[in-house]
């Protein structure tokens, strides 16, 4: 696969109880490309909002679920998810204010 730019590591945010949770500590959640390693996300967090300090990445690599329908039977695509953890002086990310 070509090069991955800034813009094509984050996906899209991940919206849960526990993720909601972990903003107070200023860690985010995004599903990012599966490629993707911890510094092109540090780098995509940090162009894509402009003020964030990134401290550190976390990554979970997700296997597809098993699914079936009649007696076919699948696998649903791989994900990756990453946490983002910013530092202290660091502006927070305003696409998950207000939610």
């Amino acid at each position: 696969m070509a090069a991955l730019q800034y813009y094509d590591v984050i996906l899209k945010p991940v919206i849960t109880e526990k993720s909601m949770a972990g903003m107070g500590e200023k860690k985010y959640t995004f599903l990012v490309h599966t490629e993707a390693n911890k510094a092109q996300i540090k780098e995509a967090v940090e162009k894509m909002f402009e003020g964030t300090k990134v401290k550190s990445v976390n990554t979970l690599n997700m296997d597809g679920k098993n699914k079936r329908r009649g007696v076919v039977t699948g696998k649903t695509a791989k994900t990756k998810k990453a946490i983002v953890t910013l530092t202290a002086d660091s502006k927070e990310i305003e696409i998950f204010t207000g939610l």
